[in-house]
């Protein structure tokens, strides 16, 4: 269960929330509502206040490595830190069904980032992400660049991990995506976050 109590900073109110295992909630709100802001608050990769805990574990406890490798956030453009893709994996090997599933090649670890496209870096990115295994998914717009065929498949992968425990925070401009995915709805407008219907 992720927890966040009084979470804030520059561009956010104080936000309080708790999602369950099993549990996704689409996010959804104007381009620079606060939306990136929240998740990388909960993901402590910016300066926050406020109480974060994962079982009721507080995020203090944890190393920031530790701490984000349970509570993932995947941006809407990934960093990358070689142009090798295969840099980017402990094991590539072990990644490649996931990485053919999403429509990739197997020899697609020998590309550089820089000839990819959008797209492309988001499914590896998603990969990346979910190869350690998080209890949290922190997803901005993980689909933005994918096309009905791809988003679907991102959909169902997301689901099977939800399935198995995974909680979801996912922000999407997506109306039905948000419909479809989310077992609640929330909208991020000037830094506060309410729940409501789509």
């Amino acid at each position: 269960m992720l927890t966040v109590s009084g979470l804030h900073r520059s561009g956010l109110t104080p936000i309080s929330l708790t999602v369950s295992p099993s549990e996704c909630i689409s996010l959804s709100g104007p381009s620079g509502s606060g939306k990136s802001l929240f998740l990388r608050a909960i993901a402590d990769l910016d300066p926050n206040q406020g109480d974060v805990s994962l079982d009721d574990r507080p995020r203090e406890s944890f190393s920031g490595p530790n701490w984000r490798k349970k509570v993932a956030y995947l941006s809407a453009e990934p960093g990358w830190w070689s142009d090798a893709i295969s840099d980017h994996f402990k094991d590539f090997s072990h990644s490649l069904p996931l990485i053919e599933r999403l429509g990739l090649p197997p020899d697609c670890g020998r590309w550089q980032v820089s000839q990819t496209s959008t797209g492309e870096r988001q499914r590896l990115a998603l990969v990346r992400t979910l190869q350690n295994d998080p209890q949290v998914l922190l997803l901005d717009e993980p689909t933005a660049a994918l096309d009905r065929t791809m988003t679907n498949i991102v959909e169902t992968i997301i689901q099977e991990h939800l399935v198995l425990g995974c909680t979801v925070i996912w922000v999407t401009h997506d109306k039905e995506q948000a419909k479809r995915m989310g077992q609640r709805h929330f909208c991020m407008d000037s830094g506060n976050l309410t729940e409501g219907a789509l």
